[in-house]
């Protein structure tokens, strides 16, 4: 009974919250934060971890929380990196609700248990996300089925959040079926089940070969979750087609790094690349009037979901203001006081 209305209460905030995006256009809905660049796991398709980063230190989190409260962010997805190996996740999570905005999470899930789900049950979060590569762990990911089991089923029982579980087709995985049978344990479980897309990394379209195109084609007859509904664009993708539609990362959208600097998404970091502390409205109605050059083949389902609340209204258009000197200038300062890090140089899922 609790956790019905747990999720009654949670599906009333979300209604407010989109109402609240289609009404006022110059607002972020969706953030990605990163608390870490440090991962447990080393995927050999990911570039968005090191293995050496310490955490960003809690007061200054709360500070970039407060921040994206301020800019009237309807929502935060906590990402990395791996976000439970922060020690105080609980008390960033806890302040995201605090301040009124809906939060969520990305893991791999390794570092999950009963009495660390009870302690997100507590803290405030909504959903959490985990993505899950193949049956058995390879040298190309661990991130199995096998492994992460038993964390799905303490999930199902203890998790008063929402989970969904997320297939990846197309990412050089050695058994591309693996993914039908993630899915269907999700679907058991009583968990989402959804469908991504392989992209490069700059966050563009893999094509997907004839046995993932096989995969995608019965995943998508599961209409299981967002599988169903993500169709939209990744039909396209799957076909090797463009998508029309106006991408608006830094604007609705916002990817805040480790440094605390604002891109457009995780791949296309340095775009345009500016302080959190110092990213106001008016880079908001800038970049949401900017056209972005890598939409038509973007496979990252987040920002494609958050475009889709303005795509049929203000047509963008190429800006006057330039931010390439101001831009610059936040790299090189937050280059200077970063701990060094090891270089991205795989490709990423979204």
């Amino acid at each position: 009974m609790m956790k019905l209305l747990t999720r009654a209460r949670r599906l009333v905030r979300f209604a407010r919250k989109i109402a609240w995006a289609v009404l006022d256009r110059h607002h972020p809905v969706l953030v990605h934060l990163i608390p870490m660049r440090r991962c447990n796991l080393a995927c050999r398709y990911c570039n968005e971890y090191d293995a050496v980063s310490a955490p960003v230190p809690l007061e200054v989190m709360l500070r970039r929380v407060d921040r994206l409260a301020e800019l009237g962010t309807s929502a935060i997805t906590i990402s990395g990196g791996e976000p439970l190996m922060h020690p105080d996740l609980d008390r960033i999570v806890a302040r995201i609700r605090e301040r009124g905005m809906i939060v969520t999470m990305i893991t791999n899930g390794y570092h999950l248990s009963p009495e660390r789900i009870a302690r997100l049950n507590r803290a405030g979060l909504d959903h959490l996300e985990i993505s899950i590569d193949n049956v058995e762990p390879d040298e190309v990911s661990m991130k199995s089925l096998r492994l992460l089991d038993p964390k799905l089923r303490w999930l199902a029982q203890h998790a008063e959040f929402s989970v969904s579980i997320n297939s990846v087709v197309g990412s050089g995985i050695r058994n591309p079926e693996d993914a039908l049978q993630v899915a269907r344990r999700a679907r058991e479980l009583g968990l989402i089940s959804h469908v991504g897309v392989i992209h490069d990394g700059r966050g563009q379209l893999k094509p997907l070969g004839a046995r993932e195109m096989a995969v995608y084609r019965t995943l998508k007859s599961l209409r299981s979750g967002a599988v169903g509904l993500s169709s939209l664009f990744q039909d396209n993708l799957a076909e090797g087609r463009p998508n029309e539609w106006s991408c608006r990362a830094g604007a609705r959208y916002l990817y805040v790094d480790e440094d605390g600097l604002v891109h457009y998404c995780s791949q296309q970091r340095g775009r345009p690349g500016l302080p959190l502390e110092e990213y106001g409205r008016a880079d908001i109605k800038r970049e949401y009037a900017t056209p972005k050059a890598c939409a038509p083949y973007c496979t990252i389902n987040c920002v494609q979901w958050v475009g889709l609340v303005d795509n049929w209204r203000s047509p963008q258009m190429i800006p006057l203001a330039a931010v390439v000197p101001r831009a610059r200038a936040a790299a090189a300062k937050a280059a200077a006081a970063a701990t060094p890090k090891a270089p991205p140089d795989r490709a990423l899922v979204g």
